[in-house]
């Protein structure tokens, strides 16, 4: 897959594998290929078994590949919030003794800087996203090649992840035939697409409903700052429909699926429907409301737990409210819902494109946006990361950097030096400045 105007998004979920293939033209994206596979290997989101998760992957990619009618040989891949750590850094080089102009080497060299940092042998950088460049003490520079200067610094976001959680991925990437052109983190790509500019601007809170665990996200100026996690998702109400009912798990999806409702106060009483249980010859006839009440048991669980974690932040004080997404969110009544267990406006994202307008394909759609948006200077500053992908590594040969002095820039006032604050108000401390 030559072609760079090509881009393949893979979401690796706990219950399903999803593939998206989208050509670039004259700046508009066009879906040419999806692809869909049961998920195998994986649990609450992480991949457990590398040989069965490659295998999924290769069927969804098989599949998309047919439909789009290309050979796929690389994709952009997600990675979920699973004990993702998020923090300021910064970094300052000389670009020279007397006023030079500032070059794509500088900009690596920069970049280099900001990642000289000590992490626990456990985490793994997963990228590190510009958030300004400063030269000479001019600041808010978003692309400073090409400019005159002695200093130049760069502030940005390092993400660092759970090394089994990188190396699982990119392992069953691997053998699944596939070369990584560019890895995210799952909020982020989702925000592309979930979030208007608005939204994003002024701040809202992104919750992703999945099958293995359900994650919320504060996006705030365009930025991710937040990440919670709740270890449980879609499959848990599978479970508890099929332990409450006494019917088969595959029984207890299907009825999910076509009965299922999350607001019980919605669902009527007098509908009733089959349900095969086991041990007994004859169906039970069981009302959509009893099994609504079901489905909205576990979901006030795992609601009221996101909605406890996200006012430590006050998060929920930013004014775009909540937007909610995933393959859980298909359920009707959601809404109302959690607008009634947070108290905020609360609104469902579903991509409207032909053949995707469900909301487990917002990650997928969300990984081609969000590569075919990266800018130069994105892409420079990824390709200094320790494991660089497929298309930084390209990057790189193109312009080798040379080793530059370099010194940490001295910490901002509100970062590290004079006081240490928690990671909820190293974010939040500021929100509304």
């Amino acid at each position: 897959m030559g072609n760079q105007d090509i881009y393949v998004g893979l979401d690796i979920g706990t219950t399903s594998i999803k593939v998206i293939v989208a050509e670039r033209v004259q700046g508009q994206l066009n879906i040419i290929g999806v692809g869909n596979s049961r998920a195998q290997g994986l649990s609450r989101g992480v991949i457990v078994d590398i040989d069965k998760a490659a295998s999924a992957i290769r069927q969804a990619v098989q599949q998309a590949s047919e439909k789009a009618s290309i050979e796929i040989k690389e994709v952009v891949a997600g990675v979920p919030a699973t004990m993702l750590q998020i923090e300021t850094v910064s970094g300052m080089i000389a670009v020279g003794d007397q006023s030079k102009e500032i070059t794509a080497a500088d900009v690596k060299a920069v970049a280099s800087a900001a990642l000289v940092r000590n992490l626990p042998p456990e985490r793994e950088i997963l990228s590190l996203t510009p958030t300004e460049f400063i030269v000479d003490g001019f600041d808010d520079i978003k692309d400073p090649r090409g400019m005159i200067g002695v200093r130049l610094e760069m502030r940005g976001i390092l993400f660092t992840v759970p090394k089994t959680v990188l190396h699982n991925t990119k392992k069953a990437i691997e053998k699944a035939g596939l070369s990584i052109r560019q890895i995210v983190v799952a909020p982020l790509a989702e925000a592309r697409v979930a979030l208007s500019d608005g939204e994003a601007d002024f701040g809202t809170v992104l919750i992703d409903l999945g099958g293995g665990q359900s994650t919320a996200a504060v996006i705030h100026d365009h930025k991710l700052k937040l990440t919670t996690l709740d270890q449980e998702g879609g499959d848990y109400i599978t479970k508890d429909i099929s332990v409450v009912l006494n019917t088969g798990l595959t029984d207890a999806e299907k009825l999910k699926r076509d009965y299922g409702n999350a607001d019980s106060q919605a669902a009527p009483e007098g509908n009733q429907f089959p349900v095969t249980v086991v041990g007994q010859t004859e169906p039970v006839m069981v009302s959509e409301h009893y099994l609504s009440e079901i489905i909205e048991a576990r979901l006030t669980q795992i609601f009221t737990r996101l909605n406890e974690a996200l006012a430590q932040s006050n998060a929920l004080d930013l004014p775009g409210g909540i937007v909610i997404t995933g393959g859980t969110a298909a359920l009707p009544g959601i809404e109302p819902l959690a607008s009634d267990i947070f108290q905020r406006n609360v609104k469902r994202y579903i991509p409207d494109q032909m053949g995707m307008r469900h909301p487990a394909f917002t990650l997928a759609l969300g990984l081609i946006t969000y590569a075919a948006e990266m800018t130069d200077i994105d892409i420079l500053v990824s390709s200094v990361l320790p494991t660089p992908t497929t298309s930084q590594m390209a990057e790189a040969a193109d312009a080798p950097v040379t080793k530059v002095p370099s010194k940490p820039s001295k910490a901002e006032p509100d970062q590290d030096s004079e006081k240490k604050p928690s990671a909820l108000k190293r974010f939040f401390g500021n929100f509304f400045e």
